[in-house]
């Protein structure tokens, strides 16, 4: 129990990434999901964000924890590419607005859903930036969380 402990301490004020990924690792091996899931959550704060608590910044968490997600699918390393070329192009809202027509969101959204990690999905941020998006965007984006069973009052939708 002190062991445990000791490592929840550490991975509370890692800001090393790859620190975190084995802590992941280990914890998926030894089947701790509590520790995995703080390592993956922790993860994505310290992950390189260019504007904290902004739609940009909202989006590139929701790019990291996406791309670490299916880099553990596949076994291998996974990267959005062409989500991120449109992130670092024209920004997150115009991503966002087009999210139902872009497939590699669709498929990310049905893993970050099965992960019970629906705060990242795109709809999501949209959810938490309401204020920047159209009524239809955001009404879309809400329906689709509550048809994948995803309670939106939580996330900052009203």
């Amino acid at each position: 129990m002190a062991d445990t402990k000791r490592i929840v301490e550490t991975i509370e004020t890692s800001d090393d990434p790859a620190q975190l990924r084995r802590f992941m690792a280990n914890a998926r091996q030894k089947k701790a999901a509590e520790l995995y899931d703080l390592a993956f959550r922790r993860l994505l704060e310290v992950l390189p964000d260019p504007a904290p608590g902004t739609v940009e910044g909202d989006m590139w968490r929701s790019v990291h924890a996406l791309e670490q997600v299916l880099t553990e699918e596949r076994g291998k390393a996974a990267r959005l590419t062409r989500t991120r070329a449109k992130l670092t192009k024209g920004g997150a809202i115009p991503v966002l607005r087009d999210f139902d027509a872009n497939p590699e969101l669709e498929g990310g959204f049905a893993l970050l859903i099965a992960r019970k990690l629906a705060e990242f999905t795109g709809e999501a941020v949209v959810l938490r930036h309401a204020a920047s998006f159209a009524a239809e965007v955001v009404s879309a984006a809400r329906d689709r969380l509550e048809e994948a069973g995803v309670e939106t009052e939580a996330m900052g939708a009203a």
